[in-house]
């Protein structure tokens, strides 16, 4: 719609996470450092969260485009929510493997079998799983044992599971714990910092086709307001941005200004999503004070060691 107007060639705010507009800040190249280094050196488990937003199926796609090119067989899993038969099944349809019986002992010999034929070709074999914090318990063990297929020396399987950060909180769960302790690597993609959001906003104005007036077409007032609302977070950034080159173009503004940014934050509702969180953090923190105040009572009215005892306890 704006791309005319504004000398652009293509969308350089799109939402879908297209490797040619990869950001590389510090964070993600860490984070795809990490993950390739422990692809390479068959670490087995590697682990990667972030925030929603944060750019996790982008970095994903950008190792699978790496995998490729390195000729590295993978399956790549993006709805977990299957049960082990189904997990197992997708696994091995994605390596190209056929199976006449998909019985869960022919699918785990199967996939054996190729792993150890990819072996001793010199290759390893990758598996991807997106929004792992979607995984049921009894499938994270089943992917747990799966790692289990080893020489004497290296992992024949390489597993990376993304997801959110209840992914971690998933991991250290009690039942889960032989499967955290196989964890070699692990990484996290954060939001960006105010001049990260204005190189991020830059960089894809110039992929679009923007030439001397990419660092001009949001002025640092804008990037500054950008960057306010945003929290930083990539896919918002996106969002904001796409929607305030639609209002500057139909008002015919070839510079988007500060207003223009704000009005589309309040378009999205974005302020009022982290002014609730707030909300419920304070109601919680005043509960928490309430609670407190209220064994402190206790404590001094019966004087007694079971009150002193879960006072102490509480704090």
């Amino acid at each position: 719609m704006y791309n005319f107007f504004f000398g652009l060639n293509r969308n350089p705010f799109e939402l879908s996470p297209d490797p040619y507009f990869l950001f590389p800040s510090e964070k993600s190249k860490e984070a795809l450092a990490s993950v390739y280094y422990a692809m390479c050196r068959r670490k087995g488990f590697t682990v990667m969260t972030g925030e929603v937003g944060t750019g996790k199926t982008l970095m994903v796609r950008c190792l699978l485009e790496l995998l490729k090119r390195q000729q590295i067989p993978f399956a790549s899993v993006f709805n977990p929510r299957l049960s082990v038969i189904d997990f197992l099944s997708y696994v091995v349809f994605d390596l190209g493997i056929k199976v006449t019986e998909p019985t869960k002992g022919s699918l785990l010999h199967a996939l054996y079998t190729f792993l150890l034929n990819q072996h001793r070709k010199g290759l390893t074999t990758v598996l991807v799983i997106d929004e792992a914090h979607l995984i049921t318990s009894e499938v994270l063990e089943e992917i747990r044992l799966l790692t289990n297929f080893e020489t004497s020396q290296q992992k024949l399987l390489q597993i990376l599971l993304v997801g959110q950060p209840e992914l971690d909180k998933k991991l250290d769960s009690f039942e889960l714990r032989q499967l955290k302790q196989r964890i070699a690597i692990r990484c996290c993609l954060g939001p960006f910092c105010e001049e990260e959001t204005r190189r991020y906003i830059e960089r894809r104005l110039k992929l679009a086709g923007a030439n001397s007036h990419a660092s001009t077409l949001f002025p640092k007032k804008s990037v500054e307001a950008v960057h306010r609302h945003s929290l930083g977070i990539p896919r918002l950034i996106n969002s904001i941005c796409d929607q305030a080159l639609i209002a500057a173009y139909a008002r015919e503004i070839r510079v988007v200004p500060v207003e223009i940014i704000d009005e589309v934050a309040s378009y999205f509702r974005i302020q009022s999503s982290f002014e609730a969180a707030k909300v419920d953090n304070s109601e919680a923190s005043a509960r928490l004070e309430k609670a407190v105040e209220s064994l402190s009572e206790l404590k001094e009215s019966m004087g007694s060691q079971l009150a002193a005892t879960m006072y102490r306890g509480f704090l």
